[in-house]
Formats: C-alpha cells, structure tokens, sequence
C-alpha cells in the first residue's frame, strides 16, 4: 500500500493539468468516491475538479506522507500534511483508501485533525 498512497499524493501534488489527469485515470476506478468535511464528489472529472481547486486554494504547498499506514485488506488508513516543502504543515489530517478488485482507489474518506483559522 506504500506505493498506492504515494501515487495517491502525487495525484494531489501534480500542476500540470494533463499529467494529474494521467495519474487520476491510472489510480482511481471510473465511479471513484472522494469524501471529506469540504467535499464529497464522485467520479474521475469530480475529483480531479476537487484536486484543482485546493492547489488553487494552497498554491505552492505539497502533500507528503506522515507516519506508518495501517492496511488490511482493500483499505489502508495513513496520515498526510500539507505544507511548504521543508516547512510546517499547516493542514495535517488523514484518509482511508479503499480499493477494488483491479488495485484501483474507490473510496476515499478523508478527515482533517488541524486547519488554519479563518
């Protein structure tokens, strides 16, 4: 599952339009699921929509990996930051990723443990 959540964040971490929309058509299964406090879409174009407006909303911030994932069957639950790169997150938080029966993500149920203020 090491590589699925890292190809996962490089789906978040990827501007150019057309190489994020190679990784979403590559990781995420057709009618994929993304769900969190600020969205819940469906689908490739919903979710690459979603990607687009937090880069717009984070410009130059990127997603890494924080901690060991816990996996067990088709999911896995890991925990991520968003920050500058080499600086202080500022948005920590972590998802559950589910897979289909082809490797590919269904489900995403995201949660958000800190977020700037207002």
């Amino acid at each position: 599952m090491t590589d699925l959540i890292e190809r996962y964040l490089a789906c978040w971490n990827e501007t150019d339009a057309n190489t994020r929309r190679t990784l979403i058509d590559e990781l995420w299964a057709a009618d994929a699921e993304y769900i969190d406090p600020m969205a819940e879409v469906r689908g490739r174009d919903a979710i690459e929509q979603t990607i687009a407006a937090v880069q717009a909303q984070f410009g130059g911030l990127v997603f890494t990996p924080v901690g060991v994932a816990d996996s067990h069957h088709r999911q896995t639950r890991f925990n991520w930051a968003l920050g500058a790169p080499g600086g202080e997150p500022i948005v920590i938080g972590f998802d559950v990723a589910v897979t289909d029966e082809d490797g590919r993500i269904a489900t995403v149920l995201g949660f958000l443990d800190k977020v700037p203020s207002a």
